[in-house]
Formats: structure tokens, C-alpha cells, sequence
């Protein structure tokens, strides 16, 4: 590695009393540190460049004595994997929340050490999906046109209930066994490369479960913000960061206070939990061969370690990806936190993509508003105009909808034309595209917003289910046709440069219809979105920066030729993508 340091923490009955001793070639012992419980132990090392593969011999002795002797593994590291390329704007991320996708393994459904057992009739419960049930149904994600994929946290959830989302992590070192095993989910990752997917794996540094192993017994009082009062939670004010005028106090509840009762906030400051969690992010990108992280609350830890913990990520692995979850609606405060973005109180950020929550606001709010001065399309054109904010636009991952959302199909009030304008965009616009597991035939959650709902199964994803999305077994028209339409604007996408690194101008929007391009030297791209509800002839005089007169033109979506002339008329609402010739 290119940081050749190791911290080992041992945990054992006054473990904390014995001193490590190493006899090795390959690993230097700098130092054995204690803590307040005499139950953990921490061995730093430093890796020697003429390092060899195999065991590593390591004894705790008491003086001279030899109490307890173990054997640490040193691995290989795969070739190549700290050149691995991570996700980008080439692809197109599909998410998928494990434990609702499909079950290929019924013997681990219920275990009996853990107690959240599966009831499929239950939301908030679990319900069977599992990694083997992915792996699966790879051919089917590459067929749709994906090449990445976004699980949610598939590490142990040992918690009483409601485990399925997996965001209680208890281990941070092992897969939930209701989804496999760390093997199973290394084989995951080797079938998706096969296939030219991607893995991005759902982590998260700011909690943990409240059933962690080391709850019962902390390495030392600060290892948890807030441990020894009273409930504290999280004020959630994301403003406070990047705020001139926050108050210390407000800084300290963002950072030191539990996102919920269940999850207690970690204290990343501690130098030996800061470096634990920096090394179990590089454990599972080399173990696994990931090529990318998506991290849960970015901006809830404390700010300076965030960037410690990105910077040390991508500077073992230059061309990774991160992408940070920054829930704000306003690019100003979201942008801070980007990399390479010049910030007033000189905060220094790492992370080098973004999820663009504020798209997906407005975007939403385009699509079911009337169109005005003030509303309509003109809440996206905004929105997008407001660019200039971010270091880097292309890093931003854009999506419809996500597990913690209405699905876009309700958000859009079940109207599949407003759909496809969604994901039209999402799939067209600047960034990286990322689609939701079922938004393929129009999943829904009306009249709630319980994430159970929401997380609902993947229909075919279990033996007994009725329907079937792989197979389209009693799938309606309308959800073939928007799977269908989904699979060739993916497929049609993934050989355009143009989309991928192009350029992009818009132009305001009238008349409930906005239009903008994606061009370079070699091909120029025009998207419609046309929300009118009947039949209207659109002017292209205004768009002859971009035309430049040319008659000759293909439909993406139908496939048909088609003429550019003077004006172009559109039937009832929906997208239209026109491919313009040279």
C-alpha cells in the first residue's frame, strides 16, 4: 500500500496488560498502545516494502513471558487494484436494496442466533433477498444496459428488528449471514466485473448499531459521542458546516448526536476508532475488488475527518470513486463539500462526486406544477443553471428516486409519462445516472411513505411470486412498455460519448416544454421534455444555435428518420430524443 501503516486492535480479557512483540521481515513493530479498558489492546505496524505472503507471527507477552501468540494474515493484493477505475459518467448505477431483490438462498432466511426473522407480510421486516439471489440475476441487470451497481449495506445487522436496510452495521468486518458470506459477496463482485458491472458498496463511518459488539464493553468513554448523558439526537441542520455564523454548540449536536436511537454516533476524532474505520474501507475495496463507495451521512461526522478519511481512500486508489450523501436541495451548501471546491472558511474536502439531491428536487417539482414564470420546468432549468457552484458537474450522481423517497412513479402521480420524462433526464443531463430497483415497472408506494413500502420486493425475486419482471410474466402493458423504454434509452446511452462527456445548453422554457442538448465535435443531441397534455407544434427557429439548419435526424426512442424543418410537432406529453446528423 501506499501508506504502509497498520493498527491491529486485540480484544480479549486483560489483553491490555501484555506487550506485542513481532519477529518478522516482512512487518516492523513501532509501538503497543492502551486505552481505558484493559480489555483492548492496539498493535501499530508498518509494513515493509519486501514484504512476503503468509502469516505473520505476533506474541503478547507479560515481561518475558509468551501468554498468547496468534498469526495475522498478510494477503496479496489483486494486480492492478490500486489503478481499479471506479464508477463514472459512462455508467448507469442500478440500486438495489438486498433484502428486497431476490432470494436465492432459503436456508439463511432465518438463523437462530439472530433475531429479526423473515415476514415477507411485515414492511419493516425481513423478507429473504439476499446476495446469491443478485448474483443470480446479473444477466438481466446487464441486459437492461446497467453497469454498476449500488447495494444497500449488506454487513451484519444483529439488531432485535427492522434489520433489513442494513444501516445498523454490528460488524464491520462480515456480511450479514441473511445475505451470505463475506465469500459470497467477493464472488458477487468477481461474476459483476465478468459482466462490465461495477460494485459500489453502501458504507457507513458515522454510527453504528446499537447491538455492536463493543457496545457492551467501549475500548474507552469517547469511543461514542454522547455515550454517558442523556439521548442526544442530531439536529440535522446540514447548513452548519458551511454556515459563517453556526453557533459551536449547533456544531457540536450535528456532529456528536445520534442520527436515531438505535444507531450510536461515533466518535471519528478517536484516533484509534478514525484509523479502524479509514482501514475496514481499504480492507473491503482490496478484498472484494469494489470500484466504488457510496457513504451514508457524509456530512454528520466531524468535517475534518471526513476529508482524512477521503483523501486517504483516493490516494491509494487515484482513479476510484466516492460519492457522498449530502441530503440538501440547495447546490451552495451541497457544493462544499466537493472536491477541489474553493470554500470561504478554507475547508478542504476530498470527495469527488456528489448525489444531486437538488436536481431531484426539482425535477420533481417541474413535473407536477403548472407551467409559469415561476413554476413548471423553470425549477429544474434553475437548478441546473446554478452549476457554477460545483468543482466538477460530471462528478454528480443523478437520480429520480432512491430507498428513501416516495418512488417516482407516486412522486409523479402515477402518470407514466411523466415517468419517462424523469428518467429521460436523469439518463440525458450532465453527471451519472442512478435508477432504482422497480422503476423499471412503475413500482409505486400510494397514499405512504413507510420505507418498508417504498422497499417493497422485486416481483419474481421469490418462487411463489405471481408476477415476474424477469421473465414478464404478468407484467401489464404499461409496465413492459416503460421496461422496454427503459432498456433502450440505458443500452443507447451506454455507446455515447456525447452523453457521457459532452457539452450541454439549454434554452428557458415556454410553453410547458423544455428543451436542451448534449453535443461535442461529432454529434449533437436534443432533448424535449414536453409536459402539454395534447398534441402542439414546437418552433425550432429559436434552437439554430445548436440545429444549424440541419434536416436530418433520427428519433432515439421509436428509431424512426424523421425531418427537421421549420418546426417540429409533438404528440401528448412526454420525451422526445432526437439524434442530429452532421
Amino acid at each position: 500500500m501506499k501508506d504502509p501503516s497498520l493498527q491491529i486492535m486485540l480484544y480479549g480479557s486483560d489483553i491490555g496488560d501484555l506487550e506485542a512483540k513481532v519477529e518478522s521481515g516482512s512487518i516492523q513493530l513501532i509501538k503497543t498502545s492502551r486505552v481505558e479498558n484493559p480489555n483492548y489492546l492496539f498493535v501499530d505496524l508498518i509494513v515493509k516494502p519486501n514484504c512476503r505472503v503468509g502469516s505473520v507471527p505476533i506474541k503478547l507477552m507479560k515481561g518475558t513471558k509468551e501468554v498468547l501468540a496468534f498469526n495475522y494474515p498478510l494477503n496479496e493484493r489483486v494486480n492492478g487494484s490500486s489503478e481499479k477505475i471506479g464508477f463514472n459518467s459512462t455508467d448507469v448505477i442500478y440500486l438495489i436494496t438486498p433484502d428486497r431483490f431476490a432470494n436465492g438462498d432459503t436456508a439463511n432466511d432465518n438463523l437462530p442466533d439472530l433475531q429479526d426473522k423473515i415476514n415477507r407480510s411485515e414492511p419493516l421486516g425481513r423478507h429473504g433477498g439476499d446476495i446469491k439471489g443478485i448474483i443470480e440475476h446479473l444477466d438481466y441487470i446487464s441486459s437492461m444496459g446497467y453497469t454498476s451497481i449500488w447495494l444497500n449495506p449488506v454487513l451484519e445487522n444483529k439488531m432485535p428488528r427492522h434489520s433489513y436496510h442494513g444501516y445498523a452495521i454490528t460488524d464491520f468486518y462480515h456480511v450479514d449471514p441473511r445475505f451470505g458470506t463475506n465469500e459470497t459477496y467477493r464472488t458477487l463482485c468477481n461474476e459483476a466485473e465478468k459482466k462490465n458491472i461495477k460494485v459500489i458498496m453502501d458504507m457507513v463511518v458515522n454510527h453504528c448499531g446499537l447491538s455492536h459488539w463493543w457496545m457492551n464493553d467501549l475500548p474507552s468513554k469517547d469511543w461514542i459521542n454522547y455515550h454517558e448523558q442523556p439521548y442526544q439526537q442530531t439536529n440535522h441542520r446540514k447548513t452548519i458546516n458551511s454556515d459563517p455564523y453556526a453557533a459551536a454548540e449547533d456544531v457540536d449536536v450535528l456532529s456528536k448526536g445520534w442520527f436515531v436511537r438505535t444507531m450510536p454516533d461515533l466518535n471519528l476524532t478517536n484516533l484509534f476508532l478514525g484509523k479502524y474505520m479509514i482501514q475496514n474501507s481499504i480492507w473491503w475495496i482490496e478484498f472484494a475488488g469494489l470500484s466504488g463507495i457510496r457513504m451514508d451521512t457524509y456530512p454528520y461526522p466531524d468535517e475534518d475527518y471526513m476529508s482524512t478519511w477521503s483523501q486517504t481512500i483516493m490516494e491509494e486508489y487515484p482513479q476510484f470513486n466516492i460519492a457522498g450523501e449530502i441530503w440538501y436541495d440547495d447546490p451552495g451548501v451541497l457544493s462544499y463539500w466537493q472536491k477541489a471546491k474553493k470554500n470561504a472558511n478554507g475547508y478542504t474536502s476530498y470527495l469527488p462526486a456528489l448525489f444531486d439531491f437538488p436536481i431531484h428536487a426539482s425535477l420533481s417539482k417541474s413535473l407536477t406544477t403548472q407551467g409559469g414564470w415561476e413554476d413548471g420546468w423553470i425549477f429544474l432549468y434553475e437548478t441546473l443553471a446554478k452549476d457554477f457552484q460545483y468543482a466538477d458537474p460530471f462528478q454528480m450522481v443523478v437520480f429520480a428516486d432512491n430507498h428513501d423517497m416516495s418512488r417516482i412513479y407516486t412522486q409523479v402521480e402515477e402518470s407514466d409519462a411523466k415517468t419517462k420524462m424523469a428518467l429521460a433526464y436523469v439518463l440525458t443531463t450532465r453527471g451519472i445516472p442512478q435508477i432504482y430497483y422497480g422503476t423499471e415497472i412503475l413500482m409505486s408506494n400510494p397514499g405512504t411513505d413507510n420505507h418498508g413500502v417504498i422497499r417493497s420486493d422485486f416481483p419474481g425475486g421469490w418462487a411463489s411470486d405471481e408476477m415476474n419482471v424477469f421473465t414478464e410474466k404478468n407484467l401489464s402493458e404499461k409496465q413492459k412498455e416503460t421496461k422496454d423504454f427503459l432498456n433502450r434509452l440505458i443500452n443507447w446511452r451506454k455507446n455515447n460519448d456525447v452523453i457521457h462527456h459532452g457539452s450541454t445548453m439549454h434554452f428557458v422554457p415556454e410553453n410547458n416544454i423544455y428543451v436542451f442538448f448534449r453535443y461535442n465535435d461529432a454529434k449533437r443531441i436534443m432533448i424535449i421534455l414536453n409536459k402539454n397534455d395534447k398534441p402542439v407544434t414546437l418552433a425550432l427557429n429559436r434552437f439554430q444555435t445548436m440545429l444549424k439548419n440541419t434536416s436530418n435526424a433520427t428519433d432515439v426512442l421509436s428509431g424512426k428518420e424523421i425531418q427537421l424543418g421549420s418546426e417540429l410537432h409533438l404528440a401528448e406529453a412526454g420525451p422526445v430524443i432526437i439524434e442530429i446528423k452532421n
